[in-house]
């Protein structure tokens, strides 16, 4: 089988951030004016009080102190809310085709590559700004590739679905080299009103190029031993936000098209599920568990990851072999375990094995084996 490889990997991240205790002091005096405004039904049993939040309860339940973001100004305004992101026109690049650029841009310059190195493009990534055209053709354009392009989404998952689906299609020779793309602006989608995942999310965007391994040239390089994806089907984490919405009636304030989840069943049914994958995944591949020194996962929730590391490896495992950016970027979907990736591959020997999992809504995971060659 033709060896394809990842030789290039970028991150944008934002320059604005919020920290905890930013967020929580928002979303109390948001609270805090709530019930005084409601008093009177929450008096009566007609309305439930808000309950306040703490820096304590947000990093026991996540791990996260920190989160990047395109817009802070409007999520800590009481009044608001959510980012303010001001509406381009269409001769201008759309935000998220800007963050990719410059992921990308990242991601190029490791691989010693050029635009004209690239004949395809795939935006992976949860939320899309648009329905069309597709964001990946917009940074074709804006990029000058020539070839083709275009977009997916398996929501957190959407980043390890696209190194599987472009290292097929190199396999295939439909394409040679391949860029993905992952802008993520999360908290879009997020209720900052909700105190029980106001602080999940961050935006970001990471970046990847896929090539066949006699055409890379780059000094950190990680074939790509074999992928596996799964996929089942679950309304734990759901986000009804569509086209139809307007056929359907339903207002820009309604609960439903904002991220929700129910986290206690997430956590019960997706730790043993991904652990599976990913040690099913292993034993296909004739690689024992003790050969894995590093696992890039999805960047959730940190008592989640901790345990499905502990199920894989059979141990705790060590810091620098399961690194977490959680605490610094907050969940940033399918941008988290590429994020984990690029930032902690450098020090990794020839020949040593990692994988990256993904997983989330769908439910969706992804397992991708690599094995670090120069």
């Amino acid at each position: 089988m033709e060896q394809i490889v990842i030789s290039g990997t970028g991150v944008f991240t934002p320059e604005q951030s919020i920290t905890n205790e930013e967020l929580v002091k928002a979303y109390n005096e948001y609270a805090e004016k709530f019930n005084l405004s409601n008093k009177q039904d929450i008096d009566s049993g007609k309305t439930d009080a808000l309950e306040l939040s703490n820096e304590e309860f947000i990093f026991n339940a996540s791990g996260i102190k920190n989160r990047y973001v395109m817009d802070k100004e409007g999520i800590l305004d009481p009044e608001i809310m959510h980012p303010i992101l001001d509406k381009r026109s269409d001769d201008q690049p759309s935000i998220l085709a800007e963050m990719s650029i410059k992921a990308a841009e990242k991601a190029l310059n490791e691989a010693g590559k050029t635009a004209n190195d690239i004949d395809a493009v795939i935006t992976a990534c949860s939320n899309l700004e648009r329905a069309y055209p597709a964001i990946s053709i917009e940074v074709q354009e804006l990029l000058g590739i020539e070839g083709f392009a275009f977009d997916m989404n398996v929501a957190c998952s959407s980043a390890t679905f696209a190194i599987q689906a472009a290292a097929d299609m190199i396999r295939s020779g439909s394409a040679k080299t391949i860029l993905i793309v992952d802008p993520e602006i999360c908290s879009g989608h997020l209720d900052f009103k909700d105190r029980d995942c106001h602080f999940i999310f961050g935006d970001v965007c990471t970046a990847m190029i896929l090539e066949r391994k006699d055409t890379s040239q780059s000094n950190n390089c990680f074939e790509i031993l074999s992928t596996k994806c799964i996929t089942q089907f679950s309304n734990n984490i759901r986000n009804n936000f569509g086209f139809l919405n307007s056929a359907k009636k339903s207002s820009p304030l309604d609960r439903d098209l904002l991220f929700m989840q129910q986290g206690r069943k997430v956590f019960k049914e997706v730790v043993p599920m991904v652990s599976k994958l990913i040690t099913d995944h292993l034993d296909e591949e004739n690689i024992q568990t003790k050969e894995i020194k590093r696992l890039w996962l999805h960047q959730a929730n940190k008592s989640m990851n901790d345990l499905i590391g502990k199920k894989v490896l059979g141990r705790t495992p060590e810091e620098h072999e399961q690194p977490n950016i959680l605490q610094d970027y907050a969940n940033t979907s399918s941008a988290g375990s590429i994020i984990a990736f690029s930032k902690f591959s450098d020090d990794m020997n020839k020949n040593e094995i990692g994988v990256i999992c993904s997983f989330g809504a769908g439910y969706s995971a992804g397992s991708v084996i690599l094995k670090k060659i120069s």
